[in-house]
């Protein structure tokens, strides 16, 4: 069964469920291998300095390239970061965690190379403020690599996602099942490069993955 990663990348109002105790939850729930391999595919073509919204406890962190010099962490639950720990000194990359806040990135304009993304775009209150920091801040030909579930292509699965969402987002850190990522990159001023979608294993209204790649032009 497939959850959200990562908590909504702002931290107002958060209290200690969302601090402390769900990071763990989450950490465990999306260690699947299944899901490693999903990483791995996303992660794969990164490069240089990386930007990560939504880093969590690291879980991307083993698939990164030997080509990523520079992971900049965004990510609300700090607690994350100890977590992650034991992944970021097996990969030996750097890591510079720079806030919590995906909606407003302090980072100047065209300044990394790429930006990582993984179930964390259903989670952002203010998710189209965060697509365009993350046009502002990559470099001209930069990609935007992404990993996300979201809304289904059959009638009933969505029916049952729009019904079931309120319930999600107060347990998952504001989760939504049926936000659609394509529809939602399509409005960033990025150019959609390559998708792919699938059912993958668990609950339908919770399984249906979109990975690709979309490119600063």
């Amino acid at each position: 069964m497939h959850f959200c990663a990562h908590q909504p990348i702002h931290n107002s109002g958060m209290g200690i469920y969302e601090r402390s105790v769900l990071p763990r939850i989450i950490d465990k729930l999306l260690s699947s291998d299944e899901l490693s391999r999903l990483r791995q595919e996303v992660c794969r073509g990164l490069s240089g300095t990386v930007l990560e919204i939504g880093f969590g406890s690291g879980l991307n962190v083993p698939h990164l390239p030997s080509t990523v010099d520079r992971l900049i962490a965004i990510d609300p639950a700090t607690v994350g970061r100890q977590l992650a720990a034991a992944r970021i000194e097996r990969r030996g990359v750097h890591v510079d965690y720079l806030g919590l806040d995906g909606t407003d990135v302090d980072l100047p304009d065209e300044s990394v190379d790429h930006v990582l993304c993984t179930m964390t775009l259903c989670t952002i209150p203010d998710v189209r403020k965060a697509l365009s920091e993350v046009q502002r801040v990559l470099k001209e030909g930069g990609t935007f690599a992404f990993l996300e579930h979201g809304r289904a292509p059959d009638s009933k699965v969505q029916a049952r996602q729009h019904r079931l969402t309120p319930i999600q987002k107060r347990l998952f850190g504001g989760c939504h099942l049926d936000r659609d990522p394509i529809e939602l990159i399509a409005t960033s001023g990025m150019a959609l490069e390559s998708s792919s979608a699938r059912y993958e294993r668990g609950p339908r209204i919770m399984s249906y993955f979109t990975r690709g790649i979309a490119r600063k032009v």
